[in-house]
């Protein structure tokens, strides 16, 4: 916008210094401006661009304004009031003979700065990132629920479970009908053996705060551990749980999900529960063997063997 002003001030400077020169008929027909147009902005000009630029147009007064009399009756409620609410201010106004709406009052306090600054809301500043130093030390695991549209049966519903080493960024998938602690529990065992034949021993499963891997948020069950919990429990590896409504905590499986959505989903179809876990290992191993730019641009498979 004040680009556009400068500009237009540029445009009727020069039409003055013309008219100086050569007058207002010829500065008429070359810049193809009326002569009123002309003397109009003759009459305004004193020699600087400034005084070539548009004007308000607003009335100076309004048959329906404020009154003084209403204007300090508003002053004197909000300074002995400072933090009554809109309503609430407008409320007692009413019953001191003020006839507005709250539209109208809420317009003139904004005029007359009557509204306390809003208290200006501190950066968020991230904690440092816990960098994983060797293989197995912590695994994330999420759940991924596969589209309906990729699905030729109506009624079949398709669950993926993804766990990915934080360190290598080796991942491990798996096809299941149901998204329950019996899934996530046996999803917990095979991932451990499918690691463990790639010789890395999983520590640690961090997870979000889902009912098929904890009663956290259960109203009747918080108490006890689910199957996946005890699962854990057995097999000597720590449950970590990520802050409640935080997924970034869970970032690495979520951003692979995001890239299984891209590269898997979006150009495939499943018939059968079946179907599904065939195509779905094929991917995964194509997604373990792809390069990856914080691994030096080595695939999670190429990175591993250098620590294993």
């Amino acid at each position: 916008m004040s680009k556009s002003i400068t500009q237009d001030m540029a445009y009727r400077q020069s039409l003055m210094k013309y008219v100086e020169k050569h007058g207002v008929k010829r500065a008429s027909r070359k810049y193809n401006k009326s002569q009123s147009y002309i003397y109009f902005w003759k009459k305004r000009w004193d020699g600087t661009p400034e005084s070539l630029a548009c004007r308000s147009r607003r009335p100076h007064h309004h048959p329906n304004q404020h009154t003084e009399a209403e204007l300090k009756l508003i002053r004197d409620m909000r300074r002995r009031n400072p933090k009554l609410g809109m309503m609430e201010l407008w409320h007692r106004l009413r019953q001191r003979g003020y006839t507005r709406r709250p539209e109208s009052l809420f317009r003139v306090m904004r005029k007359l700065g009557l509204f306390s600054p809003k208290e200006k809301k501190q950066a968020y500043r991230p904690k440092p990132y816990e960098q994983m130093t060797y293989p197995g030390q912590r695994v994330q695991v999420d759940v991924k629920v596969v589209p309906r549209r990729c699905i030729s049966d109506p009624e079949l519903r398709l669950f993926q479970y993804t766990a990915i080493d934080e360190f290598t960024r080796l991942r491990f998938l798996a096809a299941y009908p149901e998204q329950s602690t019996y899934s996530s529990a046996d999803f917990l065992k095979r991932l451990v053996k499918w690691y463990a034949r790639r010789g890395i021993r999983v520590e640690c499963v961090q997870t979000d705060n889902g009912f098929e891997f904890t009663n956290r948020f259960s109203s009747s069950k918080r108490d006890l551990p689910t199957l996946f919990e005890s699962t854990a429990a057995q097999l000597c590896i720590r449950h970590k749980l990520i802050r409640p409504y935080t997924p970034r905590h869970n970032g690495k499986v979520e951003r692979s999900h995001r890239e299984d959505q891209k590269r898997f989903y979006s150009c495939h179809r499943f018939y059968s529960l079946d179907d599904f876990a065939k195509q779905l290992a094929i991917h995964n191993r194509r997604s373990n063997n792809f390069p990856m730019r914080p691994l030096g641009w080595l695939s999670p498979s190429e990175f591993t063997v250098q620590y294993v």
